[in-house]
Formats: C-alpha cells, sequence, structure tokens
C-alpha cells in the first residue's frame, strides 16, 4: 500500500495546494448549519457538531454566502466568536450565486431580483466579500471559493477583482469550484502571468458514483499546483448506506435524495440503478473490513491522488462522528480494486487518445517514464 494512501487521524495536516496553508484531511462543510431549507441542523445541533469537529483536530470549515440563507455564516461567526478560536481555523467561503431573493441576502425586492447580485462581476464579488465579512463576524476570510462559473465574466475582470481582494487584506487565498477545465487553466495561467494572486485550490464533486473529474481536474490540479477538496463525497448519502433497491423497482430508505428526487438541480438525481449497484459494492467492502459504508467511502475519497481535504457534511452528531473515524483504517488494495472496478466511468473521445496502448504507438516502444507527480508532506 503506498504511503500516499495513509491518512493517520483528522489531527495530521497537509499544504494545500503550492501554498503554506495547512489543512485537516477533512473539512467540515456546513451547508447543514441552519433549518431554513427544510433539513439541516438548529443551532444547538450545529453548535454541537462544530465543537467536536474541532475537538477532534479538524481545522477547516467551510461555507458560502448562500446556504440556508445566510444562516450558515452567522452561526459559524458566532460559533467562532463563543470558543475564541478565529486564528486557529481556516474558514472558507464562496461567492457566485444571486442571494438578493434570499432571507440572508442583503436587500429584499419585490418582484425580481438585483441583476448584479450573484454572478462573478466585480460589483458582485465585493459586495459579497463585505457581506460574507459582516454575517461571519470577521475581518478577513481565510479561502475564497469562486463558487460556480457564471458563463458570461471575462477572466481578467474575475482574476484582477479576486487579486484585489488578497491585495486589501480582506482574503487569504482563493480557490475555484464547479469551472470548466479550459476556464481553470486559462485563469492560472493569467495570473502567473501578470503576477495576480494565483488559486491554491479546486472543490468540485468526487465520490465513487461521480468521477468525472478524473479526466481533467485531477490532472490539471496535479499539474498547476492546487489542492483537490471534494464535496459530496458520500455522493448526497447514495454511498452511506440508507438506501436500497426494493422489490418492482422501487427505492427503500429515507433521506434528502428521496425528498428531493425530481427536482430540476441535478446534484440530487443520484438514486440511479448504476449508483445503487455501486453503493451495494461499497456496503460489501464494508462488511469485509468492519466499517461502516459511509467510512469507506470516504476514505476511499481522501486516498485518491490529489485529494488534499475532502468536504464532509453532517446534520447530527452522530453522522459526524462516524465520519471522524473514516481515516484511521486502510482498505486493502483488492477491495480498491473491487470499488474501482465497480465504479468506472467509460473511456470516451478523446481520452481513448491517452490510453496507454496509443501512448505507446507515441513512444515507438521506447521506455519514457514521465514527470512524476509528488505530494505535499504532511505535518503532524
Amino acid at each position: 500500500m503506498s504511503l500516499d494512501r495513509v491518512i493517520p487521524s483528522v489531527a495530521t495536516y497537509s499544504l494545500l495546494g503550492r501554498s503554506g496553508l495547512r489543512v485537516s484531511p477533512l473539512c467540515l462543510g456546513t451547508m447543514t448549519f441552519g433549518t431554513e431549507w427544510g433539513w439541516g441542523s438548529p443551532e444547538e445541533t450545529a453548535r454541537a457538531i462544530f465543537s467536536r469537529y474541532l475537538s477532534a483536530g479538524g481545522n477547516f470549515i467551510d461555507t458560502a454566502d448562500g446556504y440556508t440563507g445566510g444562516t450558515s455564516e452567522r452561526l459559524i461567526g458566532q460559533f467562532v466568536r463563543e470558543l475564541g478560536c478565529r486564528e486557529a481555523v481556516v474558514l472558507a467561503t464562496k461567492f457566485t450565486f444571486n442571494t438578493s431573493l434570499n432571507p440572508g441576502g442583503t436587500k429584499q425586492h419585490s418582484g425580481l431580483g438585483d441583476p448584479n447580485g450573484g454572478g462573478n462581476g466585480r460589483k458582485n464579488i465585493i459586495r459579497a466579500c463585505e457581506d460574507s465579512l459582516r454575517r461571519l463576524g470577521t475581518d478577513y476570510i481565510d479561502l475564497y471559493w469562486l463558487h460556480n462559473w457564471d458563463g458570461m465574466t471575462p477572466v481578467e475582470e474575475v482574476m484582477y477583482a479576486l487579486d484585489s481582494l488578497v491585495r486589501s487584506g480582506k482574503v487569504r487565498y482563493l480557490g475555484f469550484s464547479n469551472v470548466p477545465a479550459w476556464y481553470l487553466g486559462r485563469a492560472q495561467t493569467l495570473a502567473e502571468w501578470r503576477g495576480y494572486e494565483r488559486i491554491i485550490a479546486l472543490q468540485y464533486e468526487y465520490s465513487l458514483v461521480e468521477r468525472n473529474i478524473e479526466k481533467e481536474f485531477v490532472p490539471a490540479a496535479l499539474a498547476l499546483g492546487l489542492g483537490i477538496c471534494p464535496w459530496s463525497p458520500l455522493g448526497g448519502g447514495v454511498l452511506s448506506g440508507k438506501y436500497r433497491r426494493a422489490d418492482q423497482g422501487s427505492i427503500a430508505g429515507e433521506g434528502r435524495l428521496q425528498a428531493m428526487r425530481g427536482a430540476p438541480n441535478p446534484v440530487f438525481d443520484k438514486l440511479t440503478d448504476r449508483n445503487l449497484a455501486v453503493a451495494e459494492v461499497v456496503h460489501e467492502v464494508a462488511q469485509s473490513v468492519g466499517r461502516t459504508p459511509a467510512q469507506v467511502a470516504l476514505n476511499w475519497v481522501c486516498t485518491q491522488p490529489g485529494v488534499t481535504s475532502s468536504i464532509i457534511g453532517a446534520s447530527k452528531l452522530a453522522q459526524l462522528e462516524d465520519n471522524l473515524s473514516a481515516l484511521d483504517f486502510t482498505i486493502p488494495d483488492a477491495l480498491r480494486v473491487r470499488l474501482s472496478d465497480a465504479s468506472r466511468l467509460p473511456t470516451e473521445y478523446p481520452y481513448v487518445f491517452y490510453s496507454e496502448a496509443l501512448q505507446g504507438m507515441v513512444r515507438a516502444g521506447t521506455n519514457v517514464l514521465p514527470e512524476p507527480r509528488t505530494f505535499r508532506p504532511r505535518i503532524t
């Protein structure tokens, strides 16, 4: 077993991308802090989850300006003040989505929302940052994520605006989430060329039922010096063991995925035959190693190439406790192969041209080794 796959505890820290920022291998996602969306944790439960995560050695907190209408940011700010731990935590939040009609937005509008209240233009980036700072009750954000590509703002404007926030002291580091690979490469190259603050991290969905980032984003991260912070490592809950195929094509198990079936957001469309088949293999592997399915699925993500810190979300303290135990065992190689085979994606064009067979034609039979990609050392 490669040493790169061994993560001994939550309180073992790694450098995030090509930076000096040290983060724990599990990042506490807080989209469940607040009940405004009809699911999630009330304040006391969220406080217990937050405190337990920190006591286990975790130091990386992830939220967004729109989570539970701004309640998530407000609760985090409150908990940080109560514990006096601002300097001890790496506080990350996000911008892009329009919050002008949300309860946590800065203004209430009758009718249409503010057309500049979302997106990645300079006006909204600065407005969103100021609002997040106010809700979090802090004067700086450790890691500021671009939450989603808006499809229209020139990348030059985005990178200049983000660089200005770093230079002003309001933001320490930058990350990108949910953007196309070509856009990521252009943004990082532009930053290097013009001397702007560079991106240090990527946040994408990654799990045994969603492995598409392996085609472009994992290689990009390794080449560009970026740490990957996967979200939804349990596939929205489908890998936790709570869902299973039942009689006559029905699906047994209750949870958010059942409640959100048919929703327009494709993120919640996880209860497919293919995904449930993968979940069955995860369950069988979990039985083999004496662990829960959630622990196996999370362990697999945390030990994949390029991954620095995986985002975990919990609406109950018991869920967090289960996740915190996902890092103290190793999945045997034979079982890793079984998980990989069960969840493998088909090879499509142009990726067929990167296969070993066709690369052999490129090398003309000579033994040319690729440039080694090394991982940052972990700091205990």
